[in-house]
């Protein structure tokens, strides 16, 4: 039950980090897949990775047609579409982000439409394709253990934080929306994990310490892309067709400890 045979799934945000992985997991599990990314640095890699296997182009997120071009080469190229995995956002730090009294009104407009805009415009584009199709669907959104955990001296990014809560209620809400229509919607909340985005925390010796006791799993370690493939591909399958609206955190324990500063 918890196999891709068959399954044609699109993934933004997936030429690098947990997208990337996901993709090669996927793939592994028997998806076709539809891979999109924001940049041209990392589509070498991705390629490299994936191989002939995928589709994989290079676009903005924050583009409100990416998605609906995304799925409808998957529509044409595979003849159907079953999931979305919606990874692409970002830290807002150089737009402006920061604690509330530091963060610009760059910083919360950048930041919102990298996290939540984006996400918004895909889960759209999902949810047509879904109606049009007759047919249900798979929707999983990518949103940050900080959403309803958080931790203020090391990650004080209050836009990022809020975009990633809005993440939640928006889900939570589509998914309501949608059942009747057999559209699946639910969210992964990661805590810290070693991607791109995240070179300023996982390269701080400070912030290493406190993670050994935030996120005490497995040795109390940053957590890696890997780490989210199992949980992407159960809501991927049809092993969770009778799930939706639910928020996993994969975050190593941050949720339920206290973690330790270290001065």
């Amino acid at each position: 039950m918890q196999n891709l045979n068959g399954k044609k799934i699109v993934i933004i945000g997936g030429t690098s980090g947990i997208g990337l992985s996901a993709a090669a997991t996927f793939l592994a599990h028997g998806a076709k897949v539809v891979v999109v990314g924001r940049d041209d640095e990392h589509l070498l890699n991705a390629q490299e990775t994936l191989g002939h296997d995928a589709i994989i182009f290079v676009a903005e997120a924050t583009d409100s047609t990416t998605a609906p071009r995304a799925i409808e080469i998957a529509q044409n190229r595979f003849h159907g579409f079953d999931g979305l995995y919606h990874v692409a956002g970002g830290s807002g730090r150089k737009f402006g982000d920061g604690p509330l009294h530091e963060l610009t009104d760059e910083g919360l407009e950048a930041t919102t439409r990298l996290n939540y805009y984006a996400l918004v415009y895909a889960n759209r584009a999902a949810v047509r394709a879904f109606l049009a199709q007759r047919r249900g669907g798979s929707i999983l959104n990518v949103s940050s253990v900080l959403a309803f955990s958080p931790s203020p001296k090391h990650f004080a990014t209050h836009a990022y934080t809020a975009s990633k809560a809005a993440i939640i209620g928006f889900s939570q809400a589509i998914a309501a929306y949608y059942a009747p229509h057999d559209i699946r919607v639910n969210v992964l909340a990661p805590a810290l994990t070693q991607t791109p985005m995240a070179q300023r925390a996982t390269h701080d010796e400070n912030i290493l310490r406190y993670i050994k006791t935030k996120q005490p799993l497995d040795g109390g370690r940053v957590a890696i892309p890997e780490d989210l493939d199992a949980a992407a591909v159960f809501f991927m399958s049809e092993g969770s067709r009778f799930i939706t609206g639910q928020v996993l955190a994969v975050d190593g324990g941050w949720s339920v400890s206290e973690g330790q500063h270290h001065n």
